[in-house]
């Protein structure tokens, strides 16, 4: 999935808090890849960077791989084609929620 193009419906856009737990705020656009089932068996859950502005939708590239060693489920980054962040910088983009697992960036 490293390098694939997918289409990222966003359901959390950026500035927008989480349905459920009211104090996670979203820095950036968040959503689903629809027709991927993760582990957790829903849709695919995708962090977007690179795109400053809340967007219903995103066509970008898969850059990495946030795994989680005490969650089922893994979260893809997705980002504009012509565009890249290093580890370090992806995790301090995905901290408000990474925060709360053991995880890793992988690319």
């Amino acid at each position: 999935m490293l390098g694939n193009i997918v289409k990222v419906v966003v359901d959390r856009p950026l500035g927008s808090y989480h349905p459920k737990y009211k104090d996670i705020y979203y820095p950036i656009n968040y959503g689903y890849i629809e027709g991927i089932i993760a582990p957790d068996g829903e849709e695919q859950d995708a962090y977007i960077l690179g795109v400053d502005v809340p967007v219903k939708e995103f066509v970008g590239k898969v850059i990495a791989i946030i795994h989680r060693d005490d969650d089922v489920e893994e979260k893809w980054v997705v980002a504009p084609e012509n565009v890249s962040f290093t580890k370090d910088k992806i995790m301090e983009q995905v901290r408000f929620q990474e925060k709360y697992f053991k995880s890793e960036v992988r690319m």
